[in-house]
């Protein structure tokens, strides 16, 4: 009877222990929560943004710097007792205004109650002054400060482009999980050709709270934080006083003008009209903004310098001159009439050799130039003598890097391509 009993004992100890295991298991494992919920209840991991990287022209002036900006994060299982009184008199709100605020918050798909979400963004130096000292007053609630683009003139615009929040679209291509939900990217222009030099690399911070959620401190002295890398400065070959003249002569016009130091194949100025301000799209402003610039008529957004087409015009006569030289149809004494009942010319010039046809960009000597080209009688009909011509001289042109990218650091440069039927 006393070894069933003893047998009964040991039996109920097992299962005992047993069913200790299985739900210590179910805590700790199956079910993350309560880890995660113990774990937010000690810790606040802070995101360190970086310091984007500055923006000078080729003589050191500064184009583009940085300014603060301030989110507000909650974690709202420490915000009860909530005071909504008290938040929306902080805040400058309604109570309707702070009821949508907390849906918004609950739909999105990151939320939990135990962890930090993003409650305002974008607050403004001003704002932060304002509330700095009253956030004891509001428990759940902590500050995440970041930076924000400010410009030193209102000059640029389509060529530096803008910075804005990462889309879904672009965190979806993000294959090396670089960015996050919220982060900051360069969109156009010179922000997106050096986002990998000017974004910098996040870091992180750990800190000890209380059960009141109130930070007593660094977390293991520090050991587990990573710092903030900020990005990288950039000088570009910009001269700034000559693309503000540049743009004050396009004041008014609807075009691109586009400044190049011959020798070095450096952009000095790079200028789109109209464009527009680019302070509009930075700041608390962007999505409203953005909104005004995307429906304008005059598409202030479109790059004219870069992505417009036009056609080449006299300039293309020098090229012309060249290839001709090349093939050897004329020579730099050749002389020949400026006969305008064939296409109109102006100016006063009449039988001109090429260096009078240059100075003067005479139509009719530069048609007469580009016949000889096409039509040197390889071939004795003139339909396949043409079509060789035009191969031939459409290599040359090519060799000058026509039809082909510069190699400009900008992106959505255009590329015209003829097609051709085979």
């Amino acid at each position: 009877m006393n070894d069933a009993r003893k047998h009964l004992l040991n039996v109920l100890v097992v299962l005992a222990g047993i069913v200790f295991i299985v739900k210590l298991f179910f805590i700790q494992v199956a079910d993350n929560k309560y880890a995660q919920l113990a774990d937010s209840n000690a810790l606040l991991r802070e995101v360190e943004y970086p310091v984007r990287g500055l923006i000078y022209d080729r003589h050191g002036e500064l184009i583009v710097h940085n300014s603060p900006e301030y989110d507000l994060y909650v974690v709202v299982k420490d915000t009860h007792p909530f005071d909504s009184a008290r938040f929306c008199y902080v805040f400058d709100m309604t109570r309707e205004q702070l009821r949508l605020a907390f849906r918004d918050l609950k739909m999105r798909k990151e939320y939990k109650p135990f962890k930090p979400t993003l409650f305002l963004k974008q607050l403004s130096n001003v704002d932060f002054a304002k509330i700095q000292d009253r956030l004891d007053e509001l428990p759940g609630f902590f500050i995440q400060a970041r930076t924000t683009r400010s410009y030193s003139t209102p000059s640029l615009a389509n060529a530096l482009g803008y910075v804005s929040e990462i889309s879904k679209e672009q965190l979806a291509r993000d294959s090396l999980k670089l960015y996050r939900q919220g982060d900051y990217i360069g969109q156009s222009g010179i922000e997106q050709f050096y986002e990998a030099e000017l974004s910098g690399t996040r870091g992180v911070r750990f800190k000890l709270r209380n059960a009141k959620g109130i930070v007593q401190g660094s977390f293991n002295k520090g050991k587990f934080d990573t710092l903030s890398r900020p990005g990288l400065d950039l000088i570009t070959g910009i001269d700034l006083k000559l693309q503000q003249y540049t743009e004050l002569l396009m004041k008014g016009k609807a075009g691109s003008a586009v400044a190049i130091e011959p020798a070095t194949g450096e952009i000095l100025a790079l200028v789109s009209g109209p464009s527009y301000d680019p302070a509009l799209l930075t700041g608390k402003a962007f999505s409203s903004n953005f909104r005004l610039v995307s429906a304008d008529t005059n598409k202030p957004l479109f790059n004219r310098a870069l992505m417009a087409q036009y056609r080449p015009g006299s300039i293309f006569k020098i090229a012309q001159a060249m290839t001709a030289l090349q093939q050897g149809v004329i020579t730099p004494d050749t002389r020949i009439r400026c006969d305008r009942s064939v296409i109109a010319c102006h100016g006063r010039h009449s039988n001109e050799d090429l260096r009078g046809a240059i100075a003067n960009s005479c139509n009719p000597y530069f048609h007469q130039v580009f016949r000889r080209m096409i039509q040197k009688g390889k071939a004795d009909d003139p339909f396949t003598d043409s079509h060789l011509g035009l191969a031939e001289w459409h290599a040359h042109i090519e060799s000058f890097g026509f039809g082909k990218k510069l190699g400009v650091d900008l992106p959505n440069h255009l590329i015209i391509k003829k097609k051709t039927k085979k």
